[in-house]
Order: C-alpha cells, then sequence, then structure tokens
C-alpha cells in the first residue's frame, strides 16, 4: 500500500514506514530510561560519586523528561509534530555523546538532563503523533507500538550492558550507544508525513488529503469523511492553558491525570529497575540475577507484541480493570513470598514467578493503554498541550516512585512495600470503572464530540 504524499516534496511511502519510524522515538525512551542500570556500577567506581551523586545520575534523565515534556509537547501545536520529532532526534543525539564523553560528575549531569528532554519530548509527542495518523479501528493497535518501542530499548539497554560490562570503560559505550537509534530517528523523520490534522489545521488540507489517503489504503469515502470531519474540528481556535482546565476538557484532564500517576504509582517501574535487587534479596546470586533481568526484558517485548495486536479487539476500560487485578493479586503473592523465603529456593521461585506475571499484566494493558489513551482523549486545540501536561505528569509521578524507593525499602522490607503497591492497583480499578470513558474504535473527531456531550458545551 504506497502512494505519494506531499510534505514540501513528493515521497511514495508505505504506512508500514510511517508506524516504524513514528515510534521509534520509543526506542530511544527505553534504551535511555533502562540503560544506567547496568551503567551507574562503573561510572560510580570511575568517576568516585557518593550514594547523592549517584542518585543525580539515575534521576537526572527524569529531571530533564519532566522539562521536555513540559516545553517541547506544547510547541508541536504551533510548529508542528513532524519539526518537534525532529528535533528530539537532534537532543537524543547530543545527550547521548555528551553522556558518553562526559569527564567528571557535572558535565555527565548535564547531558544526561538534555538526554531526558528528548526522552519527555518523544513521550509527549510520539503518542499524538501515531493517534493523529491511523484510522480509528487500527489506532490502538499501532500507537502501541510506541510501547513496545520502549520495552525494546529496554532490552537493548539490558543487552548492551551485558555486552560491555568487561570492558574499563564499558559505560561510555553503554551511554554513547543511543546516538545510533537517534540517528535513524532523525533521517526516518525527514521523510515521515506531518500529522494529518495538523496539516488541515495550518490550511493545508490537499497534503492532508493525500496523507489520510495512505493512512487508509486509499479508502477515499473514508479519507473524505474523516478530512470533513477534521476540517470542521480545526476551525476551532489554538487553546493554551485556560481551555486545557476548562470544563469541556474536564473529564479529558482527569483521565490523562489519572491515568499517568497510577502508572506509575503501582510500582511498575520499582519492579522493572530494581528486578535484580529482587532477585537477589530471595537467594539469587548476582549473575543469575543479571540474566533473569535479560529474561524478563524477553518477556515484557514478547507480552508487549501480543497487547499490540489485541489492542484493538478489547475496550480500553477492560484492559486496564483486568490489568489492575492481575498486578494487586501477583504483587500480594511476591509479597507473601518474601515474608517467607527465608532462604527457601521453592518461596524465591514463587517470587521470581510472581514477578514474572506482574509485569506480563503491566506490558500488556497500563504499559501501553495508558500511552494510548492520552493520545486519544484531548482535543484538536490542545491536544499537544494537554498530552505534553499528562506526560509532565507521569514523569514527575515516575520521579517520585523512583526517589522514594530505596528509602522506603529501607524502612519497610521489600515484602511489605509490594502490599501498599498492590492496593494502589485495586485502588485504580476504581478510577477507571468511575473516571474513564471508552474510546476504542471511535474517531478522534467522536471522542471530542464525546466531551462536549459531557460538558454539555
Amino acid at each position: 500500500m504506497e502512494t505519494s504524499i506531499s510534505n514540501n516534496k513528493k515521497h511514495h511511502i508505505s504506512a508500514g514506514f510511517v508506524y516504524f519510524f513514528g515510534a521509534l522515538g520509543g526506542l530511544l525512551f527505553g534504551y535511555d530510561t533502562g540503560v544506567i542500570s547496568g551503567a551507574i556500577l562503573f561510572i560510580q567506581k570511575q568517576l568516585h560519586l557518593d550514594s547523592w551523586q549517584q542518585g543525580w545520575v539515575v534521576s537526572a534523565v527524569l529531571l530533564g523528561a519532566i522539562i521536555g515534556a513540559a516545553v517541547i509537547g506544547p510547541m508541536s501545536d504551533k510548529y508542528g509534530r513532524k519539526k518537534l520529532v525532529l528535533l528530539s532526534s537532534i537532543i537524543f543525539f547530543v545527550g547521548a555523546l555528551g553522556s558518553a564523553f562526559s569527564p567528571e560528575f557535572w558535565s555527565l549531569i548535564i547531558f544526561r538532563v538534555i538526554l531526558g528532554m528528548g526522552v519527555g519530548a518523544s513521550s509527549a509527542l510520539v503518542p499524538t503523533y501515531l493517534a493523529e495518523l491511523l484510522p480509528a479501528d487500527k489506532r490502538g493497535a499501532m500507537s502501541s507500538l510506541f510501547q513496545l518501542m520502549v520495552m525494546t530499548g529496554i532490552l537493548l539497554a539490558y543487552i548492551t550492558n551485558y555486552l560491555f560490562s568487561g570492558i574499563y570503560t564499558g559505560w561510555r559505550w553503554m551511554l554513547g550507544f543511543a546516538a545510533l537509534p537517534a540517528i535513524l530517528l532523525f533521517l526516518g523523520a525527514l521523510i515521515l508525513p506531518e500529522s494529518p490534522r495538523f496539516l488541515a489545521k495550518s490550511g493545508n488540507s490537499d497534503a492532508a488529503k493525500e496523507v489520510l489517503a495512505t493512512m487508509n489504503g486509499n479508502n477515499m469515502n473514508v479519507v473524505n469523511s474523516e478530512l470533513d470531519n477534521i476540517k470542521q474540528q480545526a476551525k476551532i481556535k489554538s487553546g493554551g492553558w485556560k481551555e486545557l482546565f476548562s470544563s469541556f476538557v474536564h473529564p479529558a484532564l482527569i483521565i490523562g491525570i489519572g491515568l499517568a500517576i497510577f502508572q506509575q504509582v503501582m510500582g511498575c517501574n520499582t519492579v522493572l529497575y530494581y528486578a535484580p535487587t529482587i532477585f537477589t534479596d530471595v537467594g539469587f546470586g548476582v549473575s543469575a540475577a543479571l540474566i533473569a533481568h535479560i529474561g524478563i526484558g524477553i518477556f515484557n517485548v514478547i507480552v508487549t507484541a501480543v497487547a499490540v495486536m489485541i489492542m484493538d479487539k478489547i475496550d480500553r476500560r477492560k484492559m486496564l480493570m483486568g490489568g489492575s487485578i492481575g498486578m494487586g493479586i501477583s504483587l500480594l503473592i511476591m509479597s507473601i513470598s518474601m515474608h517467607f523465603s527465608n532462604g527457601s529456593s521453592f518461596a524465591a521461585w514463587i517470587c521470581v514467578l510472581a514477578l514474572t506475571i506482574y509485569i506480563a499484566f503491566f506490558s500488556a494493558t497500563w504499559g501501553p493503554v495508558m500511552w494510548v489513551m492520552i493520545g486519544e482523549v484531548f482535543p484538536l486545540s490542545i491536544r499537544g498541550l494537554g498530552n505534553s501536561f499528562a506526560s509532565v505528569i507521569n514523569w514527575s509521578a515516575n520521579m517520585i516512585v523512583s526517589l522514594t524507593f530505596p528509602p522506603l525499602l529501607n524502612l519497610f522490607g521489600t515484602g511489605s512495600l509490594f502490599i501498599g503497591y498492590a492496593v494502589l492497583c485495586f485502588l485504580s480499578i476504581w478510577f477507571v470503572k468511575t473516571k474513564v470513558f471508552e474510546t476504542r474504535n471511535k474517531s478522534l473527531e467522536e471522542i471530542e464530540n464525546t466531551l462536549r456531550e459531557k460538558s454539555n458545551v
């Protein structure tokens, strides 16, 4: 399925190419957040870091992600999604190489923050970009490619850490390796089309029509109908913070903020980042724990790929609630097994199995669905701003959970702490049931009309 797309130049480009390169920012997102787990072991020794400095090296990317999502995301409403994807790839490249060549602590922190800005920008931009490109019946599956790329990036980071662990300057190679996919993203983004919603809003209806034709298999009935809907929505003036907090957007804002926070406070990143620590706590050796970490990464990718296939066959709300139940039960079982492990290999394996099942439920539900839905629910006039705001909330929650995990672990112990995360899993079921409306198989314009009906605007 190929057709020509005009985007200042004429390109012959397939929808598959658009899907892959549109989601490639997720691979950089995953790699750059996952690679530090191995690199910090070498950085702390060679740069002679104390525990406070180690914490900042790890957290600097999260700080940069908050800045990137807050600043770069809203710019896409003014300058277009494509230009900002290009900018993100440049930020990734500079941050990766700068981190790799940093001679001391402060320069490393600065470049890690820059790298984080690329991570935050991609988390705000990519879901919006993919949601605006895709037909309603494919939007969930293809938007989930972003999360699949994130998990693939994390797996690639784990493997790279292992491969370079025997080299004295291995951490520089670990961090610098991210420059390669950044180059690939830049080259792909040069050819990617602009979002048809942004083109129509900018008055370029012919280009918007050509992009829609490619993404809808040249079905002109669908293209013309969708373009008419987009034009109607595009007549609405771009909004700002006032519009974001208006009664009209209120239901979408609650969904965006709630999903962003719950995705983090249910403990997903503590399990992903600290899995080797958890394994050693229940009796595994360091080498076995690192190999198990790679195994979890592979399992993550497989489960997320399954989620991509089922995303548009099951309602988003059912996936979220089912995921919460599975995650909550898994955490309770894991907590109980940790309490009674005491050198028991059987309890240790129960813990590993429960942790693996927890990750499976997360990767199949909350992992991808949250990013899909925040790319869908905000109206066109503030979609970039709304998605950016939800991303900032998500990264802020990520940073808070990641920074509080070690002291909470010391205070409560691993077993008791995960009971708290399990309670939050069950609380998220109430949130989804009462606050989240269904978006599957609805066009973005139909979702916007749902907002109008709920607010009587």
